[in-house]
């Protein structure tokens, strides 16, 4: 199937777009690296063996290897920066450098870095660290203990003078960081904003926690940790986590334009919406108003979106909810794959990196396969399964929830 959309919306200078992307996963640092990656189905799940993540247990993950860090980052700031801090001025750099932003006045350029309790690893083992001699703590945790501390690492490194804040949407956070930094460009707050989903650090008690709360894959593939990571499949029994995160740079298309720069995609709707619930379970009522919602505002119908990234954590109640609500709201013909099958779950980065996956595959026009989807919850929707498909996006439609619930839909446009 190959749905062409029956017409396409003309393209304005006051379009709000996306202008730049850096992205880093267990597969890859960049890009091309990654990109790369999602089209061969390559993956890097294993018993994770980050210090601090296992004890006396053998959860499976996802994690990043060897970074490489620009020459011109300052050592000295290194040295005090969390990985999870660490990890978002590298994907930042991508970003900045697509988008040249060296070109744009520091104070028009804000940051909206997307999650909270992001440092959960780095500070269990500090406390641990320090347990009895805590007069000996370091001055710099009184301040790198918070989530901010990404923010001011970030905006010193790149000269940020605009406004920048973090903020909290449990797996939903990148792309709520996302509707925020569109609220400041289109306010004029910023002429520029960056969206970050910033990378979850979680120790063991964390994992523990979504295990013992059924959320997390068990260890039924134990042996073939490569298998485990399993969306929208019948055999998955819970996400898998995987260490990334993402960074998109969204502005107005005539400032884009003033740099020479051609945009990825407009942001043409979007839309956010609570369901009233603490709990963690998905709300098929939510995940439609959000859909509905961010169509009305691009101003399409859902038979024009021709391709959907979803949230597809690998829950089955979670995945089938969201199916239901796929096909409720007319979208059975979309193309849909499941990034979170290669990446594994970045929980506050997955918004983010998942938006990335649309816009790199509407550039390449080739959509990625879902690794390990053998048999699909539900067989009538237009599956990308093993491998590769090729289609030219014309609207795309992003999905990410959070505990909480959190409901979040983003629908992008071919520039």
């Amino acid at each position: 199937m190959n749905w062409q959309p029956c017409c396409m919306k003309t393209n304005s200078a006051t379009d709000t777009v996306i202008s730049g992307v850096g992205v880093i996963t267990a597969t890859g640092q960049g890009k091309t690296a990654v990109m790369n990656a999602w089209l061969e189905g390559r993956h890097a799940f294993d018993v994770m063996k980050r210090p601090g993540r296992q004890q006396g247990t053998s959860f499976l993950g996802a994690e990043i290897g060897d970074i490489t860090y620009p020459e011109h980052f300052s050592k000295k700031m290194l040295r005090t920066a969390s990985f999870t801090g660490s990890v978002a001025l590298v994907t930042l750099e991508e970003a900045w450098n697509e988008a040249r932003l060296s070109e744009v006045a520091p104070h028009r350029i804000g940051l909206v870095v997307g999650g909270s309790n992001t440092q959960q690893r780095e500070l269990m083992q500090t406390c641990d660290a320090y347990r009895g001699r805590e007069a000996f703590l370091r001055p710099v945790y009184g301040f790198t203990f918070m989530d901010t501390d990404v923010c001011g690492l970030c905006t010193e490194t790149f000269g940020i003078r605009g406004m920048s804040y973090t903020v909290g949407g449990a797996s939903a956070s990148g792309q709520v960081a996302i509707l925020q930094a569109i609220q400041a460009v289109q306010s004029g707050q910023v002429d520029v904003c960056i969206a970050m989903g910033a990378l979850m650090d979680l120790s063991y008690w964390e994992l523990q926690g979504f295990r013992s709360l059924g959320a997390m894959g068990s260890t039924s593939y134990a042996s073939d940790p490569g298998g485990a990571c399993r969306p929208f499949d019948q055999q998955s029994d819970g996400f898998i986590f995987g260490e990334c995160c993402g960074a998109v740079v969204i502005e107005r298309a005539e400032t884009a334009a003033a740099r020479n720069i051609k945009p990825y995609a407009v942001l043409s709707g979007w839309a956010i919406a609570m369901d009233g619930n603490r709990n963690p379970n998905a709300s098929c009522e939510g995940e439609c108003t959000v859909i509905r919602n961010a169509l009305e505002k691009a101003g399409i119908t859902s038979e024009e979106i021709d391709y959907v990234n979803p949230h597809g954590s690998g829950s089955p109640t979670g995945d089938a909810t969201e199916l239901k609500a796929l096909q409720d709201c007319g979208l059975s013909h979309a193309y849909i794959n499941a990034t979170k099958s290669v990446t594994g779950h970045g929980l506050t980065a997955a918004g983010a990196v998942e938006v990335i996956a649309t816009l790199l595959q509407m550039k390449s026009g080739i959509l990625h396969p879902t690794r390990n989807l053998t048999d699909p919850v539900v067989p009538a929707m237009n599956w990308v399964k093993q491998t590769p498909v090729h289609h030219q996006i014309m609207h795309a439609l992003n999905l990410s929830f959070g505990f909480g619930g959190i409901n979040t839909a983003i629908c992008l446009r071919r520039y």
